[in-house]
């Protein structure tokens, strides 16, 4: 007993001195004083800061603590991740301020309001600044150091802090990726070691298993988000943003090991054309505040490199276009708690803390440059309404009459970011376009956003750079695949608005001619058409699917049904009441209109026991996933099913490829597949003869056609040996590759309606989202190619001519026979970041209806 009671003595005094080794004073500044009522982290946590990775609920139960304790604090939980973790916005300022803080909101807004802003007194106005920390869930040091922030702004006392809190509101945003956060956490302490720390960065600390802890729930990146709105975390954190439109927002992030630190201003070059120059200006001033920190401690950092100012669904430039500085800090990371670089080892401690001097200095910036900031505020807003009144733009009108959903979702991005907008209360018509009143949008310019609802819709092709640090155009209506239009002064009239948009979705689905005695039928056109088909399905539902045009005999007379039609027929069916039941709920939970038809003979067209209707099988969906997959596009896929067609997705990895006939769809998209198991290969391959349909996207295409799955063939580069070398400048060889990088633009394609993959659309001409350099020939077979670019394909973004000339008529998906079995090859994502939803029925097609294509060429 006395020997157990020995060993945890030591135990518990090596933990002890282990966490003596780091204390407060560490990273707190010299000659501070801090208020012994409010409690250190230790005290809370029995740890200090940057000893281990402080986990999502040790950070929420700490920031608690500090707000239960101090009268410069409050707290609020702001939205909930996917997992149910709280996502928190602290207030720190000074108790006067707190007791008024509702009033100083209200003004600060008021002074971004260009019709009352010119006469407002601004010499005694709070600056407001956001700290935004731990979108990433793998750069740890910024989460981390918003718990220093938090206890030194609660805490320390003395004029410095008093002033601060007297001309500040102070917006804290400890972990805007919770999931992420406690995913990677928990990697890094278990991997942990106690006596010694082990640096080798080819220890297994140092390199998560896939998908890795930098996404949230489905492995989005939340940083490109901002615009997109997309996941709760973002819906929150937007409505927080669009209450304070604070004047600093910063943006925390992490690295590489071998790098430093960074700051902004980024490149100046790559800055948005829509973000003002004064914008950059400030940002500059600024770093000047970061310099002086950190030359203090002798910590070595960069700006003006590596990293721009363009795409606006970033944290960091989200705010330039609102009349805010956004500001990107970029530390190198320990990725654990001691990794060797380049420049010693590379202590966690040590990237908290200049992650907490970066946020100490940005404070120190807002106080010197208050006014300027506010007037930067309010001069923003001014000329953006200058800007407005002089616009040839009036408004845009948006919207898809057979597509109610895809058109709500749109404005309902818009009505996030505080954009007005309202429904067609009259027919309009205009650039060759009819929208219908009721089910189409407008958005009038002239309004506070007029600068942020330009960015959203305009289409650019002319940069003066040809590098990007993400995407180089997000045009929505393109997005969305919906019609739209411009109006000008003599086109737009007040008198097209009607009610303003509130957020919620009409219920726009409904049960033509009651119930059924024969087959109810409904169109592929409505986005949530697929969850229909699914809750059919999973209930046991017998399902067929038109592969041709026809004219049903409903009770209120004739009605025309398109390529995709669904059709029910009761007299195959096992309970006929349950069907009517299912049907009811599909009308009213996923807004469909669905027609009663009482005879199988057909006005025109096939009749409904016409072998045209194909019979249709549920999908049982599995994904390769696993290392040298693609995280962000599987689990693009992920909240697809789960969140919008309520459908179970496997993701299965590489190694588990077994038992496969439990599915007849499997996808595959990644960079390496290389390492499959030829055991596994000639299994996948009897599968697909069987029957089965292969998705294949983006570089798994090149893959599958190694395996001959996939007859297709790659647009080649030859022609290019014949051109004479050109002798280039070393220093320009980073820019010329770059330059034939295509990062994310949008371009124009032609769809055929016809094919069960272009069921649902009803205009050939779409738009489509690619960021790869993969350009696939048409299929020799002349129907295999349902999705090809058109001959000027540039739609929005930047792409170079040589790449302009590849494209130019090539295919965007190629389907071709294997056996029994269908492989198809799409070289673009259709789901790009959960906001591409124009294209999201091509890969739901694919899933249903990949079975029931004909025809195509192959082995």
């Amino acid at each position: 007993m006395k020997t157990i009671f020995s060993t945890l003595l030591i135990l518990f005094l090596f933990v002890t001195l282990q966490a003596q080794e780091i204390t407060l004073d560490y990273y707190l500044p010299e000659g501070v004083q801090y208020n012994e009522d409010i409690p250190t982290p230790f005290e809370v946590l029995n740890q200090e800061v940057g000893e281990w990775h402080v986990r999502h609920d040790q950070m929420v139960q700490y920031m608690y603590a500090v707000a239960e304790a101090s009268d410069r604090v409050s707290i609020m939980e702001y939205a909930r991740s996917y997992e149910n973790r709280p996502l928190l916005s602290l207030v720190f300022t000074s108790p006067e301020n707190h007791e008024n803080l509702e009033e100083i909101r209200r003004e600060h807004l008021a002074l971004g309001d260009a019709s009352i802003s010119g006469d407002m007194d601004i010499s005694g106005m709070p600056v407001v600044v956001r700290l935004s920390y731990n979108v990433h869930g793998n750069e740890a040091s910024s989460g981390n150091s918003a718990i220093l922030t938090a206890y030194h702004l609660a805490a320390a006392e003395g004029p410095e802090i008093e002033e601060l809190l007297d001309n500040a509101v102070v917006l804290v945003d400890p972990a805007m990726n919770p999931d992420g956060l406690n995913r990677f956490a928990n990697w890094v302490n278990s991997h942990k070691s106690l006596n010694t720390l082990v640096t080798d960065g080819n220890s297994r600390e140092f390199n998560e298993v896939w998908p890795g802890g930098r996404t949230n729930h489905y492995w989005f990146d939340l940083n490109r988000d901002w615009m997109l709105v997309q996941h709760p975390e973002s819906k929150g954190k937007i409505k927080r943003f669009q209450e304070w439109k604070p004047n600093i927002l910063t943006d925390h992030h992490e690295m590489g090991t071998n790098s430093t630190f960074f700051f902004q201003p980024g490149i100046p070059s790559r800055t948005h054309p829509l973000t003002p120059a004064r914008n950059q200006l400030l940002t500059g001033s600024i770093a000047e505040y970061h310099a002086e920190e950190f030359d203090k401690i002798q910590s070595l950092y960069y700006s003006k490199e590596s990293f721009d100012d363009f795409y606006y669904g970033k944290g960091s430039t989200y705010p330039d276009i609102q009349g805010s500085i956004g500001i990107l800090f970029e530390q190198s990371s320990s990725r654990g708690h001691a990794q060797e670089s380049v420049h010693g080892i590379l202590k966690f401690p040590f990237t908290i803390k200049n992650q907490f001097i970066a946020t100490q200095s940005t404070l120190k910036a807002a106080i010197a440059l208050r006014e300027e900031l506010l007037e930067h505020y309010r001069t923003f807003y001014q000329e953006a309404a200058n800007e407005a009144n002089q616009a040839n733009i009036k408004a845009y009108i948006f919207g898809e009459s057979a597509d109610q959903a895809r058109t709500f979702h749109l404005a309902e991005m818009l009505n996030y970011h505080n954009i007005e907008v309202y429904e067609l209360a009259t027919n309009a018509s205009a650039d060759g376009k009819d929208f219908e009143a009721g089910k189409a949008y407008v958005v009038p310019t002239n309004q506070q956003q007029y600068k942020l609802i330009t960015a959203m819709f305009e289409v650019r092709t002319t940069f003066p750079d040809s590098l990007f640090y993400d995407v180089s155009a997000w045009t929505m209506p393109y997005a969305f695949n919906l019609p739209y239009t411009e109006l000008n002064a003599r086109e737009y009239d007040e008198s097209m608005l009607g009610e303003q948009f509130n957020g919620e979705m009409k219920s726009t689905g409904e049960l033509v001619g009651g119930r059924s005695n024969y087959a109810y039928a409904f169109e592929w056109d409505e986005y949530y058409a697929p969850r229909a088909l699914y809750r059919l399905m999973s209930a046991g539902v017998r399902t067929k699917v038109a592969t041709l045009q026809f004219s049903g005999v409903t009770r209120e007379g004739q009605k025309n049904f398109d390529y995709g039609t669904i059709m029910v027929p009761l007299g195959t069916q096992n309970n006929p009441d349950e069907v009517h039941d299912i049907i009811q709920t599909i009308t009213e939970e996923d807004n469909i209109k669905v027609y009663t038809l009482n005879t199988g003979l057909s006005s025109g067209g096939i009749d409904l026991g016409s072998n045209n209707f194909d019979n249709l099988e549920k999908p049982k969906v599995a994904v390769v996933g696993g290392s040298g997959t693609n995280p962000y596009e599987i689990g693009e896929m992920w909240h697809l099913f789960d969140q919008r067609y309520h459908m179970p997705l496997s993701i299965v990895e590489k190694d588990d490829l077994d038992d496969l006939d439990k599915y007849n769809v499997i996808i595959m998209t990644g960079y390496n597949l290389n390492d499959i198991s030829g055991g596994t290969v000639n299994e996948l391959k009897t599968w697909v003869r069987n029957g089965g349909v292969l998705i294949t996207m983006k570089q798994a295409i090149g893959w599958a056609n190694r395996q001959e799955m996939a007859d297709v063939e790659f647009v080649s580069n030859n022609g290019d040996e014949d051109k004479d070398v050109e002798t280039r400048p070393y220093i320009k060889q980073s820019a010329d590759r770059g330059a034939q990088v295509i990062g994310g633009a949008i371009f124009n394609a032609k769809l055929d309606l016809t094919h069960p993959l272009g069921y649902g659309y009803n205009d050939e001409n779409i738009t489509v989202f690619r960021n790869s350099t993969i350009f696939l020939e048409k299929g020799e077979n002349p129907y295999s190619t349902p999705l090809y670019y058109t001959n000027s394909p540039l739609a929005s973004g930047y792409v170079s001519d040589e790449n302009v000339e590849k494209m130019a008529g090539t295919a965007s998906i190629v389907v071709s026979s294997y056996g029994g079995g269908r492989v198809i090859a799409m070289t673009d994502n259709p789901n790009f970041r959960a906001f591409w939803y124009g294209t999201n029925k091509l890969f739901a097609n694919a899933v249903f209806f990949g079975q029931t294509i004909r025809g195509s060429s192959g082995n």
